[in-house]
This record gives C-alpha cells, structure tokens and sequence, in this order.
C-alpha cells in the first residue's frame, strides 16, 4: 500500500513542541596534557620519515587506520594520553576491560590524533608501546552474536562539525566517543550501530529543514555530513570509504562491532537521481549493493527500518512512504548481502519484528521493541520464552530513534537494568537496543528523534565547539546517569 498523502517532512513526525533553549557560547574546556608535546620539536623529521616507512595504496588502503593517524600528524609513532589515564572508569579497576568516563562535550572537544591515542591507550598489550596493529579484525562472536547483543546507535551528524550553515565530520566525531562506549562482555558484544552512511536526499551537508535522515540517496558516494573534507597530507588524501573503515577498525580495535540503519520505504529513496521502485530489479540490485559496500568496508550489522511491516503486515501501524520490498525479495536481499560478502556473521536487525517466523525465514537476527523493558518480569518472560531459538530474537529497547525524551534519568536507568539483566542466563539473553542519549544525554531541548528529522546547530556564536555544549546535557545530574550506566554495564560484562 502506498501512502501517498504523506509527506517526507512529515515521516516519524511528532507533535510536541519544546520551548526554545537558552543556547551558551562555546565553553573553555581544560583536557589533560598527552605526552605528544615532549616530541614536537621532531615532528617535521618525523613526518618525512614515517611517509617512507608506511606504504600508501590509494583507495581503500590496507590499513587505513594507521594512513588516517598519519594524514592528521605526520607520523605513525603513537604516545600514551594521560588524560585516558585520568578518566577511567573507576580507576581502570574494571579487571581487563578498561574504557573512559568522560561528559560527550569534553570527548568531543579533543582532537583525532589525541581520540586514536586514547583507544591505543585503552588497548595496549601489556609491556608494549600503543599502537594501531597492523592487521585488525572484527572481535568474535560466533555467527549468532547478533542474536543478544547490545545495539547502541550513534547519530554521527548531530555530534558532526557545525559551522554556519554547513554540516561535516560525522565519522571523525564518533571516534572521539568511542573510548567512552562499554566494551563488549565476555559473552556478548556491543555494537556501534551509525545513524546515516548515505546521503539524504535533500540538505545533504546543510543545516535547515528538510534534512530528514528518513531519506537516503543511494549510488552517491558516503554522505558528506560523515565524511571529512581536506583530510591530506604531501599528496597523500583519505578517501572517503578508508575513512569509514577507519572508523570500523578502530571500533573493532576496541573489541566493538559496528552497524549502519538503512530505509526500507521507497518513497523515502532515491537510485541515480531518480524515484526508488522495489519493482525495478535495477533498484533492488543498488539496494543490495549499499548493503554489501557497507559490510565491505567493515560493518558487521545492518539496521533496517519499519522492517516489521514487509509485504503489508501490520499495515495499520505503518508510518513510512510508499511501498516496502515483498517477502521473497526481503529473503532475496538478505541472502545475497551474506553470500556476496561471504560473511555467515553479518546481523541483520529489524524494526519492531516480534515473533512471528516469518521474520527468520527472511534472514533477521534480531528483531527490536519486543517485551515491556519498564518491568524485569516481563523481559525475563521473553527471554523464556525464546530461549530455543538461537537464530533470532525479537528483544526490548531503552529508547529507539522515535524517542522525544520520553523518559527520566530513573527511567532510562530502570530500562537499562532490565534490558541487560532480564535472563536466566546469558546464553537466553535478547538482543537490546538503545540511542546516544542512553549513554550521552541530550539536552532536555532536543532529543533523537528531534536529530534524526533535521539538521540544526545549536551554537550560540556559530563555533562547531557551542553546538556540541548546547546539544548535550552538562548538569551534574547527566554525569550522574552516565556513572550509572557505565557502572551497569561493568555488572553485565563478566556475566
């Protein structure tokens, strides 16, 4: 059924309107000295040096990692940062799984080059200099990891540099909060899960209306609200695709997996500057395509939305534009992303899909927004329930991308509780699924859902710096809930 009448500015709309903040001018944040100054007088000797020793290969480099910390310093000689040391979580008493507690704002206000020596820091073999390896792997899980693991999506073009009215650096950003993320347990992974990877298709790298992240342009390129611009040193450029598998292994680095959301609606796609048709095989094929240059560059998840409603089902709950893919051309893509990339773990997680079988014979891992998360009884009763499947679990969620801040700082912690808790066992444990703000919260002025419909800054003197202190709460009740967080999932981790 198609919903013509619908339109793309009004897709996951909500009706509340919040008053207008207060906005503050960039802060004056002090960060811990890392030991990179002691070095500086050879920076210029070492930039030559190092551009001889690392084997540049051009697009899609082998180690696109250590090229990037090269491009941003001009040098691959990495030095342990004082300031990871200072903000572990705990002390860094959290046995061999060490990350940072730290506000977004002040992550965010590092640098690169000081966020690629935090994750060396973190990661360091013992009695070893950090360091980027030079062959990274994603961590492993099995096949059926993505049956109960945590999914943490993380909007890249909110945290992204705002300045004026333009957008970019998405990925970049990200890596600064990745020092902050859990790491995953010993019986279950964490995964990154990025709001955007394509292009939207109208007010792609601009602020302003219209600039909904429900829309996405395939066949060009990686969105520039993600990528970089001028990211060269001496003729050597990052593309932007060794950007985003940057971003992968450095995540992968830390013992995290990654994840990207993809439409389903057609009306909310274009394919070649042109209207997407689920019954053009040539769409379908760009479709396809998307998903597996995704997984090639380093993705181990994809999330797909309104997934629960493919071939019409639940139609009455159905608030995407036009048309989703049929249930043989659902089974269809999803085969021919694992077999063409020859990857059996890829997770492939759904919507809102619950129980019903169809959703496995589709070729879902998981499937989200299932169990009432306010109540440990009931999410222990789901997790009962599904512990003969080990293919697919529909699992709850502390928020999703709908979330208008629905829920307290308590709430949100009592959610958590249960999504992380709600088993007999970890081996019956479900899949949850949670947004930015459960572990970096937003300002009560926006929220994921207000981010995931437009593009605004919230600076107050137009700096990239005052849009990243006016996007995140700063209270001392938000440093609260995040010691809170990180503390209930150093209860789940050795579980």
């Amino acid at each position: 059924m198609v919903i013509s009448s619908v339109s793309l500015n009004s897709v996951k709309a909500y009706n509340g309107v919040a008053s207008k903040p207060e906005v503050q001018a960039k802060p004056k944040i002090q960060t811990a000295q890392n030991n990179v100054k002691a070095f500086g007088q050879y920076s210029s000797y070492l930039a030559g040096i190092n551009k001889l020793a690392l084997s540049f290969k051009g697009n899609l480099d082998a180690n696109p990692a250590k090229k990037l910390f090269w491009v941003l310093t001009g040098r691959n000689a990495i030095y342990e940062d004082n300031y990871t040391k200072d903000h572990y979580f705990n002390g860094g008493n959290t046995g061999w799984k060490k990350w940072v507690e730290a506000p977004a704002y002040e992550l965010l206000n590092r640098t690169p080059e000081q966020a690629i020596q935090s994750l060396c820091t973190i990661t360091k073999p013992e009695n070893s200099y950090p360091q980027i390896p030079d062959y990274i792997k994603t961590p492993n899980y099995g096949d059926n990891w993505g049956r109960k693991a945590n999914y943490i999506e993380i909007n890249p073009r909110t945290i992204a540099n705002h300045k004026g009215d333009r957008v970019n650096g998405g990925l970049l950003e990200s890596i600064k909060l990745l020092p902050a993320i859990p790491p995953s347990g010993k019986n279950f992974a964490n995964c990154v899960v990025l709001s955007q990877l394509y292009p939207v298709i109208w007010g792609e790298s601009y602020t302003g209306d219209g600039t909904s992240l429900y829309t996405m342009n395939l066949n060009a390129g990686i969105s520039r609200n993600v990528a970089s611009e001028s990211l060269e040193r001496d003729g050597v450029r990052m593309s932007d695709e060794e950007l985003v598998k940057s971003f992968n292994d450095l995540s992968h680095m830390r013992g995290l997996k990654t994840g990207f959301r993809m439409l389903l609606s057609e009306g909310q796609m274009w394919v070649n500057g042109e209207g997407f048709n689920w019954d053009n095989p040539k769409h379908e094929e760009a479709f396809i395509e998307s998903c597996v240059n995704g997984v090639n560059l380093g993705f181990d998840a994809i999330y797909m939305d309104s997934a629960k409603h493919i071939d019409g089902y639940d139609q009455e709950h159905y608030f995407g534009v036009g048309r989703l893919p049929s249930y043989s051309q659902m089974q269809r893509i999803n085969y021919e992303i694992r077999n063409r990339t020859g990857r059996s773990d890829i997770s492939i997680v759904g919507e809102k899909c619950d129980l019903h079988p169809r959703y496995q014979e589709m070729g879902y891992t998981a499937g989200t927004d299932r169990g009432i998360p306010d109540e440990k009884g009931a999410v222990l009763n789901e997790s009962r329930n599904q512990k003969h499947n080990m293919n697919y679990a529909a699992g709850p969620e502390v928020s999703n991308d709908n979330d208008c801040g629905y829920y307290t700082f308590d709430e949100r912690i009592t959610r958590l509780t249960n999504c992380l808790f709600g088993h007999e066992s970890m081996e019956t444990k479900l899949p949850t699924y949670m947004q930015m703000t459960d572990l970096f919260p937003l300002t009560p002025y926006t929220s994921s859902h207000g981010e995931m419909l437009e593009s605004r800054s919230k600076s107050a003197d137009g700096s990239p710096e005052s849009h990243i202190y006016n996007v995140f709460d700063t209270s001392e009740t938000a440093r609260w809930f995040q010691h809170r967080v990180n503390q209930k999932f150093l209860d789940a981790i050795y579980l």
